[in-house]
This record gives structure tokens, C-alpha cells and sequence, in this order.
């Protein structure tokens, strides 16, 4: 196994701006993103995580897609504004990540060395309809990122990636004010159709 720790260093610095960015709704977030997914997808693969090391191949992807609709999605092509997803739509979400989960945690544990199968594919499940979430400018994507990242601290610890549990501590602190900091936004650009209250 190969000594990742200045790597992951790198990977941690970049992963945290990426978030700081993302709060202030600042598109440099996608470049960090980029970078950072790029090395993890290296470090995940040596440690025996392999959901966690394709995420993050799609992560990449993401990364160009997330720029993409922050600079030119939407209606007018100015960029996506935040908007909130329906009880139904967190519905099917959420049975698309069990789903998914329950079966790649399967064929992992059936056919791999993979460590705590059934765990790393729920991160994974649950990060690509998150990702997809922050793209799209989801407003809730910071609650399934506080969920997420608390089974993942878990996760790193056991693979004795502790600088990549720390972050991850921090991120739920970050997601918090996150949220905070998107539901403002939300209510102000849609403050003549919602009462605040229901936020």
C-alpha cells in the first residue's frame, strides 16, 4: 500500500475549498472539486474502497457538469437559481439509493475484498444523487450531505484515513451553514410566492 498522506493532504485542502466555495455559491468550487476527486480516486482505489474510488470518477464528471449549470443552466442560461425538491422526489431518491446500495453491497461482498461492502456503496449511492442534487442547485442536498458524511467519518476511520474523517467532520459543520446560507438565498428570490415560515 502506497503512503498517501501528502496526498491526501492535498486532497483535503482542495475538498474543503471546494465546500467553502459551494456555500457562497462561488463556481471556482468545481475547479477544487475537480482536483480533489481526481486524487481521491487513486488513494480509494490502494485502500480497498473501490465504490468510493469510482464515485469519484464520477465526481469528476460532476465537476464539469456542476460548472456547466452554474454558468449556464436555467431558464435564461445565467446559471441555475436554488430551488427545493418535492416530497415524492425525496421518496424515489431515497429508494433509488437503498436500492442500489443493498445490490452493489452485495456483489461486492459476493465477488471483491471490498471492506464494509454494504456501507461504502451506501455512501456511494447516496453521494451520486447528492452530487446531481448540488449540480442541479437542490436546496436540500445539505442534509443528505450531513447524513452522508457522518456514515463516512465511520467509513475513513476504518480505512485509517483520518485526515479524510476530519474533513469530513468539518463538512458538518460547513453543510449547516450551507444550508443556512442557500435557504436565505432561496427566500429572497422567491420572497413574493413563500411564506418563510414553511422553509
Amino acid at each position: 500500500m502506497f503512503d498517501w498522506v501528502g496526498l491526501e493532504t492535498v486532497a483535503v485542502a482542495l475538498a474543503i475549498a471546494y465546500l467553502l466555495l459551494a456555500v457562497r455559491e462561488n463556481i471556482l468550487c468545481w475547479l477544487c472539486a475537480f482536483c480533489s476527486t481526481a486524487i481521491y480516486v487513486w488513494i480509494f482505489g490502494d485502500v480497498n474502497l473501490y465504490m468510493e474510488s469510482g464515485l469519484n470518477i464520477y465526481y469528476m464528471a460532476m465537476a464539469l457538469y456542476g460548472w456547466y449549470q452554474w454558468q449556464y443552466g436555467g431558464s435564461s442560461n445565467q446559471g441555475v437559481a436554488i430551488s427545493r425538491w418535492t416530497a415524492t422526489q425525496h421518496l424515489q431518491a431515497a429508494a433509488l439509493i437503498l436500492s442500489a446500495s443493498w445490490l452493489s453491497g452485495y456483489l461486492l461482498a459476493q465477488s471483491t475484498d471490498a471492506r464494509l461492502p454494504y456501507i461504502d456503496s451506501f455512501t456511494t449511492w447516496a453521494s451520486v444523487v447528492t452530487t446531481w442534487m448540488v449540480a442541479r442547485k437542490v436546496l436540500e442536498n445539505w442534509w443528505y450531505w450531513m447524513l452522508i458524511n457522518s456514515v463516512s467519518i465511520f467509513l475513513f476511520i476504518d480505512r485509517e484515513l483520518y485526515q479524510t474523517a476530519a474533513m469530513l467532520g468539518v463538512y458538518l459543520l460547513l453543510s449547516l451553514i450551507g444550508y443556512m446560507a442557500w435557504r436565505k438565498t432561496y427566500i429572497e428570490q422567491n420572497s413574493g410566492s413563500i411564506a418563510v415560515g414553511s422553509i
